[in-house]
Parts: C-alpha cells; structure tokens; sequence
C-alpha cells in the first residue's frame, strides 16, 4: 500500500469515528435531545406554556433540544403506532412518557355506553413497558410520569358524569386513573427508570405552593395551566440536570 493510500484510509477512519461519535444517542455534540412523548397534557397548548417549552429556559441557553411529541386524544395503542417515527428515528437522549388520562377513560357518553377502559389495564402496561425497553435499548434515558389529577368541569359533567363514574364525588372522574399510575410507578421501579409522580405531587402542598388541583388545571378539569406544566417541569428539571452532567464527551475533550 502506497503512503498516499495509508493516507487518505487514515482520513476515513477517522472520519468514521468522529461520525459515530458525534452521531451516537450520548455523544455531547450540541445541545441534549429530549422528546417529550405524551398526549393533550404533553401537547403545545394556546395560552399555555407547557412544561417541554419551560424547560429549556430553565436549565440555559443552547442546552437542551426539546422535541415536543404530544398528541391531544392519544392513547398508548395509538402513540405505539408513532413511536418509532416520533421517539427512536429522533435520536435522543432523553425520553419522557406520560400517558394514561385517554387510555383509562370509561366513554359512556357514547350510544351504546362503553363499559370498560379505552385501553385495558393490561395492554396499557404492554404499551409503556415497550416506550421504556426500546428507548433504552438505543441508549436513551427514561423518565416516566404518571399524569396529572382531573376534576369536574360542566362539559365533563355532561360527558361522564354517570355510571360508573360518581358526579357527586369531587374526585369521580379520575375512576380508573390511579390504578393506571400504580403500572406507571411499577414500571419504574422494574425497569430501574427516573419516575416524576405528577398525580401525587398534585396531593403535596409544599409541591404544589399550597395550590389545589384547580388551581393547577384548565376550566376544563383536565390539561394544566401554565403553573401545572410548571409543577411537572419542577420534577423533571433536576433529572434532566443529573443526565447532562453525566453527559458522555467525545474522546479528548
């Protein structure tokens, strides 16, 4: 071999190196790549600063590259369709996942009424124990949330406001709800995962300044306002914190 040609396999190597690093999931190549995958309390919002756009000035400048992958009305069976595209195609660091408000929901506004969950119990921790296993398989850090509390509001009065949901219970439109938390906080513990327990922070004044559940929510009794992504934003920002310091760097740097 020619020194021209040890030369320029030299120059491709190393080409290939610095692209695999610079291109690999933990690679410290500018800023940190979070998606934010989740549902309508997830989503951009009007007249909402949610917690994904809150983040970024929190923790500084040019730090952090937050894709925000929310879609209002999703349950897990239906996120599972987007995840590859929305989630693992994007390359991140840092993933967090918060579903369960849509899949737990009992439609018994619909003719005929509906009797069970939009999505079982069962299928829904399927759905998240998948988000968790394949975001850490391509090297992704997790951080799991349960969702936020509901409340009664005159639409979902009008919606749910029956059998079996209890309208005269201030908590009666969370029914199932908790049970799906349960699964979000035993999947965290199994697969060894960050947990940012937004329903129960929603229980602890001195999380929430002494704020009740309405006054964290919409008029709608359902998606937080802007102080409510403000209270999500508290439980993740120091997670995320920990990982950009952990933040592997390219050799030499």
């Amino acid at each position: 071999m020619g020194a021209d040609e040890a030369s320029r396999k030299k120059l491709i190597l190393g080409a290939v190196i610095v692209a695999t690093i610079l291109g690999s999931p933990m690679g410290n190549a500018g800023p940190m790549t979070v998606v934010a995958f989740g549902a309508s309390t997830t989503a951009k919002r009007t007249n909402v600063v949610v917690y994904a756009d809150q983040l970024p000035n929190r923790i500084g400048s040019g730090r952090l590259n937050i894709l925000n992958k929310g879609v209002p009305g999703n349950t897990t069976q239906a996120a599972r369709e987007r995840f590859q595209r929305d989630v693992l195609d994007q390359r991140p660091e840092v993933v967090i996942i918060q579903f369960g408000i849509n899949d737990s929901a009992v439609d018994v506004w619909r003719d005929p009424p509906k009797a069970l969950p939009r999505v079982s119990l069962a299928d829904f921790e399927k759905n998240i124990r998948h988000f968790v296993r394949e975001s850490k398989a391509v090297g992704a850090e997790v951080i799991l949330m349960t969702p936020n509390q509901l409340r009664w509001s005159p639409r979902t009065l009008e919606l749910y406001g029956k059998p079996p949901y209890n309208r005269d219970d201030p908590m009666g439109f969370n029914l199932l709800l908790p049970q799906y938390c349960g699964v979000i906080r035993k999947i965290a513990l199994d697969e060894n995962v960050k947990l940012v327990d937004v329903y129960a922070a929603y229980d602890d004044p001195q999380r929430t300044g002494g704020k009740t559940a309405e006054d964290l929510l919409l008029p709608d009794g359902m998606h937080p306002d802007t102080e409510g992504h403000s209270l999500v934003a508290d439980g993740i920002e120091p997670l995320l914190r920990d990982v950009l310091a952990k933040r592997k760097t390219p050799a030499g740097n």
